[in-house]
Parts: structure tokens; C-alpha cells; sequence
């Protein structure tokens, strides 16, 4: 069957993951990808699907209601993946109204047109909002998060997606409108812009740079290779039940200076240095406000309704990563002095 699917944020790391994957596995979708080009927005992550006849570029704001408003009376979307959000948790502590305005009226905005486009008409329509799992605040050395986790952010970025959560699951009881909620680990893997923590840290071991650790480096969070989340994504959003959550996370658990010691040593082996050389470039810096102690899901329930789990282990996926970063220097380079940003230029004006 033939969908119209708008995905809100598909120029950054996870929605051009998504978009490759539905792009290239069904032809018959119509995959039409809005982002406002932001910092962490990068039309190059596409360039292999751009020239498909199932894929269009929308560049706009999901903040803006009058023009969300007229793209979906023009296009009428069947479905919506909405991965488009301000996602770094240092930069919502210097600017916590941006990430406000995107996260929290940028999604009412995107469930006010979907509700006003379908009104009581919601067959075969959808709205599937990916979340994080910092809404549920932090863990001690035990436990997991589960669905029914009770909420309780830290960090003005948390607050944003735990609200957008719940104007989401709101407008699904108030409206009956359709909807889906799925809260992910941290993401890594190619593509990923390096304000994050594996991405930056393999730029600054190439540049011989120092490696910033926040704290005593003892933050545990669970990993989630992107391509294994865009599987997923894809699942929930052909499989899910409509007003569910899911968890995906990587059964993957790591202490950030175990993490960084072992991307040292794939960094060494791979750029033919000494044995613990990159290790050198390890500083241990003043923490972060609200520092979450540590985060790990349960990502049972996808795994048994669903069939999902991840297909790499954290080091297979890890040197996949680095891998790439070394093979697409240009594209990291490009990204590091903000000369991606020409490519949408020379590209669509």
C-alpha cells in the first residue's frame, strides 16, 4: 500500500539513517524529508538516495504553524516519523528556551496539523514520535527503565522530550488521533555530527587534541548502534500497537572512561600508533550541572512483541563507526569548519 510519510529531522544523524532505510526498502512510500538545516542538519549524509524518485526535500521549521500547516494541506502526509529536535543536553544548559520552542511547540505544531488534516478520518494513519530515554531521569547501580517508568528529567533537554511525550500521548486521548512513542539509548555510528562523545573523540584522537571527561568518567549509559535503531524504528512504525511506547536500547552498558579506553585502543590500532598512546590525550574536566548518574533500558518488550534486537556487539559496531570516520574524512573535515552547510545551496538554490 502507498504512504505519504513526512520525516521531520532526516537531514541529521538518526532521521537520514531512517530515510535511507525507507527510501531504499520501499519504493512504493513516498518519503518526504522536512529539516531546517540546522547545525546538526547535513544534506550529505543523503546524497546517495537524493535522486530517488521516492524521496523529496522540504526545507522549513516545525515551528512555524502557518507554513506546517500549508505543506500538510499540500501533501497531504499519510504518516509522520518525528525524529526533528534539539538534542545535545550541554547546549539546552546554555540555551533551554530553544530547546523549548523546537522540541515542545515544534511538536504541537507537527500534532495540530495531523490532527486538523485527518480530523475524524484516522484510518491507516499514524503519528510516531521518537523520544529519548533521559525522561526517565537517572539510575542508581541497579535497575533498568521499563515503559512504565515514571518520568523525571534533569536536564532542560529531558524536560523538552518528556513534555513533547506527553502533549503526544495527550492529543491521542483527547483526539483519538493514532500514535506510537518509542525512547532510544544513546545513538552512535556514521553520520553523527561530533558535538557527541564517540564522534568527537575520534576528531580530536586524529588531531591529537585532548579527550574531555566529565568528571570521575564513571557515567554509565547504554549504547544503540544507529543502523539497529532505524531497524527498529521501522518495526514500530509497520508493526507497533497504536498508543504503546517502546524501549530500544543496546543491552549495552558502559562506564564512559571504559568506553573511551576502549575507542583508544581501536583508534591506535587503526592509525598505527603506539599502545596506549591516545590514552595520553584523556582529561578529566569540572562535571556538568545535573550530570544523570546513569541510564540503561529494557528493551524486552520490542524484543517479544516485535522480534527486534540489536545485530552488532558494541565493538563490532564501534569499529564500524571509527571506520567510517576514517574512510570520510572530507565529510567529517566539512562538518568540523561548517563548510556542509554550502552543499544545500549549490544543491537546491
Amino acid at each position: 500500500m502507498s504512504k505519504k510519510i513526512l520525516i521531520t529531522g532526516g537531514a541529521g544523524f538518526i532521521g537520514s539513517h531512517v530515510i535511507r532505510l525507507f527510501v531504499n526498502k520501499y519504493p512504493e512510500y513516498k518519503i518526504y524529508n522536512l529539516d531546517l538545516l540546522t547545525y546538526a542538519g547535513n544534506l550529505e549524509n543523503l546524497t546517495d538516495v537524493e535522486s530517488k524518485e521516492n524521496y523529496i526535500f522540504i526545507k522549513g521549521d516545525i515551528t512555524d504553524e502557518a507554513f506546517i500547516d500549508r505543506i500538510f494541506n499540500k501533501y497531504k502526509f499519510d504518516n509522520v516519523i518525528h525524529l526533528a529536535a534539539e538534542s545535545h543536553v550541554d547546549r539546552s544548559i546554555t540555551d533551554p528556551l530553544a530547546f523549548a520552542k523546537t522540541n515542545i511547540l515544534g511538536t504541537m505544531v507537527l500534532l495540530n496539523a495531523f490532527k486538523n488534516t485527518w480530523k475524524d478520518n484516522f484510518n491507516n494513519k499514524l503519528f510516531y514520535h521518537v523520544s529519548t530515554d533521559e525522561v526517565y531521569g537517572t539510575l542508581g547501580e541497579k535497575g533498568l527503565f521499563t515503559e512504565k517508568t515514571s518520568y523525571d528529567p534533569n536536564s532542560p533537554y529531558s524536560a523538552s522530550k518528556a513534555s513533547s511525550d506527553h502533549f503526544v500521548r495527550a492529543y491521542g486521548e483527547t483526539y483519538n488521533m493514532p500514535y506510537v512513542i518509542s525512547n532510544c539509548s544513546n545513538n552512535y555510528g556514521a553520520n553523527q555530527f561530533p558535538e557527541k562523545l564517540i564522534p568527537l573523540f575520534i576528531n580530536n584522537i586524529i588531531n591529537n587534541k585532548k579527550l574531555p571527561v566529565y568528571g570521575d568518567g564513571k557515567y554509565t549509559r547504554d549504547w544503540l548502534y544507529v543502523i539497529d535503531h532505524a531497524i527498529a524504528i521501522d518495526l514500530v512504525f509497520h508493526k507497533g500497537e497504536e498508543g504503546e511506547t517502546y524501549n530500544i536500547g543496546g543491552f549495552n552498558e558502559w562506564q564512559n572512561i571504559d568506553l573511551i579506553k576502549v575507542l583508544c585502543q581501536q583508534m591506535d590500532i587503526k592509525l598505527g600508533r603506539d599502545k596506549r598512546e591516545s590514552e595520553k590525550l584523556i582529561t578529566y574536566i569540572k562535571d556538568r550541572p545535573g550530570h544523570d548518574l546513569r541510564y540503561a533500558i529494557d528493551a524486552t518488550k520490542i524484543n517479544n512483541e516485535l522480534g527486534w534486537k540489536p545485530s552488532v556487539t558494541f565493538e563490532e559496531g564501534l569499529s564500524k563507526t571509527i571506520d567510517w570516520y576514517l574512510e570520510n574524512e572530507v565529510w567529517l573535515n566539512n562538518v568540523t569548519s561548517g563548510k556542509y552547510q554550502k552543499y544545500y545551496k549549490e544543491t537546491y538554490l
